[in-house]
């Protein structure tokens, strides 16, 4: 039952659409509109500036973390937490509250990761700020960041200062970030990938 209950916290969490709902706050209607079309902290920079994307990403962090605390120190549980965590995620990409078109979950796997290990959620965050300080590119710093989460996790497991449970968690969340920059990556081969603050332009009908 303590599996069951984080997992619907988890994602119901998950799919409050921050990025939308901010986006209407600053004015610009439906940020899903403009840029990307996702809900997360890269667009809602490129679309709305800095201030109410510092409010969208610490948002999206909270949304990541809460289940795996309540797992965590709720429950005493690691598989309600490693579960909280994932259909955290979920839900933030497919939401329930926003038609299924949400983000990409860096924020909101970044709030689950801190939740499990703050101090390797710090590092891995200055890792991938770090790369994107040389690359400018936020996509990379995604793929890099959450990467590297997840080789978090195995090691805190492997020092057993972490449950196995985690090993699914970090696992599933990590692919689940990265399929969902498959198109980041087709476009940085190409080429044609926005740095960190371009592309905000507001979407046509067969924009991808």
């Amino acid at each position: 039952m303590s599996v069951i209950a984080t997992v619907v916290i988890g994602y119901l969490a998950g799919s409050i659409p921050t990025g939308v709902l901010v986006g209407r706050m600053a004015g610009l209607g439906d940020v899903r509109d403009y840029g990307s079309g996702k809900t997360g902290f890269t667009n809602a920079l490129r679309t709305m500036g800095i201030r109410w994307a510092i409010l969208v990403i610490a948002v999206d962090v909270a949304k990541g973390a809460a289940p795996v605390l309540v797992g965590r120190f709720v429950f005493d549980e690691p598989w309600a937490a490693a579960a909280g965590g994932i259909a955290a995620v979920l839900g933030h990409t497919w939401p329930v509250f926003a038609g299924f078109r949400g983000g990409r979950g860096v924020a909101t796997a970044l709030g689950a990761f801190l939740a499990v290990s703050p101090l390797a959620a710090v590092v891995v965050l200055a890792l991938a700020l770090a790369v994107l300080y040389v690359f400018r590119y936020a996509s990379v710093m995604s793929i890099v960041g959450v990467f590297a989460g997840f080789v978090a996790v195995v090691v805190l497991v492997a020092m057993d200062l972490a449950a196995a449970e985690y090993l699914l968690f970090g696992t599933l969340t990590m692919l689940a970030v990265e399929f969902n920059h498959v198109a980041n990556i087709k476009r940085l081969i190409a080429g044609t990938e926005p740095k960190l603050g371009q592309g905000g332009q507001r979407r046509d009908a067969t924009s991808a």
